[in-house]
């Protein structure tokens, strides 16, 4: 202390001294350089209480809210320094204006520094948290200024509950969150939900966002819930616990061709320049949960279709479609091209799907069933190779990237108790690059032999298809096939209706002894314009039939395809497209019932769900 002190009188020094211990003792800040008393400071102001200012003491229970005149966050107090105060002539007029001063600097937010703690904020080093030996609490929240950029930020005290902030204080704007554990928060809506596979590499504006081979393990069902659905479901909760789903769609199309009586080999709209129903299909379901792997889960699936599509899904031993078209040459017909029960075992490998009952032959691009297309009309290759199986096949996932297929059925398009039914084998593989931009499925659809019998087609037909993802808006995929018979019918399987205008009937057709085969090349090219438009080229369609087995006709065929889809909602769309196509060999006429070289078509669809 300078000597200009010693001008005070010895008893106002005393009393100066001891009402700033009293003053100081609680007060310790952190990050503004004002440091706490010392124990024994503490311990002289607990022994004179008068001289301590008046200010409230701060509830420490973690509810209590604490007012903001009550919490310091200014400077603390300044030393009273006698320069300053030249006039006091007594110790009482002295502790009346310092309890004065304290009170005003107490509710005071923007007190000036004296010059003196601005020499002890320099010269001063912080106190050591968590000292021992002290007696009580002194730390303090640091004095800050209204409006600095630390202000919304307080260095919390070092107590086990820190006081609740005073609503509008600055300390308020973010609370410290009480200690609690670790919770998984569940998924935005918008969000797909788990699955234990490589994403889905094809943007959901195609009919297909997995590459081709199924069923699928480990991918989760995101089907919408349709409207049939959600008032079965709601008049019958039953069924929802269960996740029993009853849905199916309607599909109308229309045709404009050059051809007048029929517009065979073109499939499924075989009727030239006619507004027909292709297919009403009806079905019921339930698909099991294949992305866990903590239970056995099970399923099914039935789907009834009514309309022309049904003739190329028909199967011998399945009434009423077998005696519709093979016996009675219908337009329209009944069929059930899926009829199966599922059961999932999570165990083995890394899941596996036992198939027992009627399904679609595995390995195609295109399928039966009108919304599982890229376009409306199908390749000439899909026209004339297997449809369904009846028999039981097992997959197994052995990793994100493989998954094998093997199974036994009563070959193609033949019911098991029919009498052309033969014992026949069934494996496939199916890989996806790591990059999950290409991905190739094939094996064997059908091998028994290859003996034609009983007026019934006996394909050996062997599948390879490539897909490759060129970007999240463009992919294409690549198929071959190549079968083989022997013994067969030019024209394959029997149809003994009578002979109809727009095609079949007729009784069998002339004896091909010995080997016959066939093979087909064919792509697709999807392009997403937006998220309700795509477009599809099929570049190539090949179908070599040099015999005449499949088609009745010994050529080469070829057609090449561009069609639009455009989606209204997940409810409706509708696919317009253009055709062209025609005999490539020799002088055969194929088209029009054998009147025509080639044939060209403009063709439009529209599928409604429900």
């Amino acid at each position: 202390m300078s000597r200009h002190y010693y001008c005070v009188p010895i008893c106002s020094l005393c009393a100066i001294f001891l009402f700033l211990i009293g003053l100081r003792a609680p007060c310790q800040t952190t990050r503004n350089g004002i440091n706490a008393a010392t124990t024994s400071d503490q311990a002289t102001a607990s022994d004179q209480p008068i001289l301590r200012p008046q200010v409230p003491k701060l509830d420490k229970s973690p509810t209590a809210a604490t007012p903001s005149s009550h919490t310091i966050t200014s400077p603390a107090v300044p030393l009273i320094d006698s320069r300053s105060n030249p006039g006091y002539s007594s110790l009482p007029e002295l502790v009346r204006d310092s309890k004065k001063l304290a009170q005003n600097y107490a509710v005071s937010e923007t007190p000036p520094k004296s010059d003196l703690i601005s020499q002890q904020e320099s010269s001063i080093a912080p106190p050591l948290h968590g000292s021992s030996g002290t007696t009580e609490d002194t730390t303090l929240t640091p004095a800050i200024a209204p409006g600095s950029a630390s202000s919304s930020k307080p260095s919390p005290a070092p107590q086990a509950d820190p006081p609740a902030p005073a609503p509008g204080s600055a300390s308020s704007s973010k609370p410290t969150p009480a200690p609690q554990a670790v919770q998984s928060m569940p998924a935005p809506a918008s969000e797909e939900p788990p699955r234990r596979s490589l994403p889905a590499p094809m943007d959901g504006v195609f009919p297909l966002t997995e590459w081709v081979g199924g069923p699928l393990i480990g991918v989760p069902d995101t089907d919408p819930t349709w409207p049939l659905e959600k008032a079965i479901w709601a008049a019958f909760p039953v069924l929802k616990k269960n996740r029993i789903k009853i849905y199916g769609w309607v599909d109308p199309s229309y045709n404009a061709s050059t051809s007048k009586h029929s517009n065979v080999p073109l499939s499924y709209n075989i009727i030239p320049n006619r507004l027909e129903l292709d297919q009403l299909i009806g079905r019921i379901e339930r698909v099991p949960d294949t992305v866990q792997r903590e239970h056995y889960d099970w399923g099914f699936r039935y789907s009834g279709l009514f309309g022309i599509d049904y003739r190329y899904t028909a199967a011998s031993g399945y009434g009423p479609s077998d005696g519709q078209l093979l016996r009675h040459n219908d337009l329209y017909g009944y069929d059930y091209p899926e009829a199966y029960a599922l059961i999932y075992e999570p165990h083995f490998a890394k899941g596996m799907i036992t198939k027992i009952g009627r399904y679609i032959s595995p390995p195609d691009i295109e399928a039966q069933l009108a919304p599982d297309n890229y376009l409306f009309t199908h390749s000439l290759m899909f026209t004339y190779d297997a449809y369904t199986h009846t028999g039981i096949q097992q997959t197994i996932k052995l990793s994100d990237q493989w998954m094998v297929q093997g199974g036994i059925h009563a070959g193609t398009d033949t019911a098991p108790w029919a009498r052309a039914a033969h014992p026949t084998m069934e494996l496939f593989a199916r890989w996806v690059s790591k990059s999950n931009r290409d991905s190739l499925y094939g094996g064997i659809d059908s091998f028994n032999g290859g003996s034609y019998k009983f007026q019934k087609d006996n394909l050996q037909q062997f599948n390879l298809t490539w897909g490759h993802k060129i970007s999240r808006r463009i992919n294409t995929m690549t198929e071959g096939y190549y079968l083989y018979t022997f013994d067969a019918l030019k024209g394959g399987t029997v149809s003994n209706g009578p002979v109809k205008g727009f095609g079949g009937g007729g009784g069998p057709g002339a004896p091909l002894p010995g080997y016959s085969q066939a093979f087909g090349l064919l792509n697709y090219t999807n392009i997403k314009l937006t998220d309700h438009d795509y477009i599809t080229v099929r570049p190539v369609d090949y179908l070599f039939d040099p015999r005449g087995w499949r088609t009745g006709y010994a050529t080469t065929y070829s057609s090449w395809t561009i069609g639009l889809t455009h989606r209204f909602s997940d409810l409706l769309c509708i696919r317009p497209e253009v055709r062209y196509e025609r005999a490539l060999t020799g002088s055969v006429t194929p088209y029009d019932n054998g009147t025509r070289r080639y044939q060209f078509t403009f063709s439009v669809d529209v599928i409604q769900r429900f």
